[in-house]
């Protein structure tokens, strides 16, 4: 009778632990079932910052603008329907982290980009120009040259584990600095400088979302790891990570809202990507050591997939149209000199003193031009 009931014991051990490979098989993609998946992924995010602009250009217009600390968006459905929208896509990329590494994952962010250059070029009138196309075509060469040499998963056992990581002197000193420069770019150079240099709100949202990653990474290794069986609720390393999660996606998306109602889209978008992901992989090797292991011809053709890929984001940047001056813009000159606000066919224009006359104009001349 023992050895009866202690054989069905065994035999019981042994289906639950071929129930669990076959999880492990079917939950867990390979790198390019994940690329695969994470198309989608990039459609979701690509597409929710146009609708996101486009909600913050109707609040902006029928009241206060959310770069002048606004929060008529909210109001807006049109916005609220972006924000769901890239929630969901944020939803699946949280999904995406838990079984990968972040220098996989986060690259990747630039096909989100070329969505979101061609739904601007139909939707923001935001013009798509030939040499955009290459652009495109590199992000997508180079997301495929990160996906095929990117390294694997490190296997942790425990969010102890993790918060061992985040606790070494390494990350502990990257983590400083990044609140540092965040504090400074808010309370001193944002007041000056934030609705005409870009880097101020785009610099906030990249350093605070690198650090984002890093908390989301660990509070998803510790769904992961519930789901699998051992319990992380217990631990209060986890809910560190959750409300330091919460923190910062609350903080990335302020400033993102900010970047998106003060400048140009896709200005925004591939300057984001560039420092967002730079910092990303950077504290992402200090806490998580992803090159630990590799040999140095994949991370050298991983660094090389992420040149390429950063090199299509700033084509496509340097070849869209910028967004046109305001009328406010236009009349507040800073020079001496006598500047027409002219219109030709209806088309704003400035003249200054130094161009060449043009014949067929209406002249309007502002008297605070004289000095």
């Amino acid at each position: 009778m023992y050895n009866y009931n202690n054989n069905n014991r065994q035999q019981n051990k042994t289906h639950l632990r071929h129930l669990s490979l076959d999880w492990q098989m079917r939950i867990v993609p390979t790198n390019d079932q994940w690329m695969h998946h994470h198309h989608h992924l990039c459609a979701f995010i690509g597409s929710s910052f146009i609708v996101k602009k486009l909600g913050l250009q109707r609040a902006g217009a029928s009241g206060i603008r959310a770069s002048s600390g606004g929060y008529g968006y909210l109001k807006e459905p049109l916005w609220w329907i972006g924000m769901i929208t890239m929630i969901v896509g944020e939803l699946a990329n949280f999904v995406a982290y838990m079984f990968a590494p972040a220098v996989l994952v986060t690259p990747l962010g630039a096909l989100s980009i070329i969505v979101s250059a061609v739904l601007a070029h139909f939707f923001l009138k935001e013009k798509l120009q030939k040499m955009g196309i290459l652009g495109c075509v590199l992000c997508i060469v180079g997301s495929t040259l990160i996906v095929l040499h990117a390294p694997s998963e490190s296997s942790l056992t425990s969010v102890e584990e993790v918060w061992e990581l985040a606790t070494q002197p390494a990350f502990l000193l990257y983590l400083a600095s990044a609140i540092a420069i965040v504090l400074v770019l808010i309370l001193y150079c944002e007041p000056r400088y934030g609705q005409t240099n870009i880097m101020v709100y785009v610099g906030i949202c990249s350093v605070i979302g690198s650090l984002t990653v890093m908390s989301v990474k660990a509070v998803g290794i510790a769904i992961k790891l519930t789901i699998e069986g051992s319990s992380q609720a217990a631990s209060f390393q986890t809910w560190v990570f959750v409300m330091v999660a919460i923190t910062c996606i609350i903080t990335q998306l302020n400033y993102l809202n900010k970047a998106l109602d003060t400048f140009n889209t896709t200005v925004v978008s591939p300057i984001y990507y560039a420092l967002f992901t730079s910092l990303t992989i950077f504290a992402s090797a200090i806490m998580f050591k992803d090159w630990s292991g590799q040999s140095a011809s994949s991370i050298v053709s991983v660094l090389c997939g992420f040149i390429v890929v950063l090199s299509g984001t700033l084509i496509l940047h340097s070849t869209r149209e910028k967004d046109p001056a305001s009328v406010t813009d236009i009349y507040s000159s800073l020079s001496p000199r006598v500047s027409w606000l002219v219109h030709g066919n209806g088309v704003p224009w400035k003249h200054n003193a130094d161009d060449e006359p043009c014949l067929d104009f209406d002249a309007i001349l502002k008297q605070d031009h004289f000095k």
